[in-house]
């Protein structure tokens, strides 16, 4: 079965680029949801999430709300979605947005 992920994201932010980041070191495809420059998305994140605090990212139906690009990771590996890589991240995945 096909992993769907859907990530309610920022264009520009730290936590939203640590997850970008996750994902990509595993090659995992996914919908990059803009909640900052599309209301709808941010009203659908909130009403998927019952908060308004991002990223938040569904994997297959599971909500994970404001997470890191660890915390990401660590839910793909013990879930079994992915094996544990060695691969570094492009960018840091624990970083706030700048004036945050």
């Amino acid at each position: 079965m096909k992993t769907k992920i859907i990530a309610y994201l920022k264009p520009t932010c730290g936590w939203s680029n640590g997850v970008r980041a996750v994902l990509e070191k595993y090659d995992l495809d996914y919908e990059d949801r803009d909640i900052i420059n599309d209301e709808s998305q941010f009203e659908e994140m909130v009403e998927k999430s019952g908060q308004t605090l991002s990223p938040s990212v569904e994997i297959n139906g599971k909500m994970l709300a404001d997470i890191s690009g660890e915390e990401v990771e660590e839910f793909l590996i013990k879930n079994k979605f992915v094996k544990k890589s060695s691969a570094s991240n492009k960018v840091p995945i624990d970083r706030a947005c700048e004036g945050h």
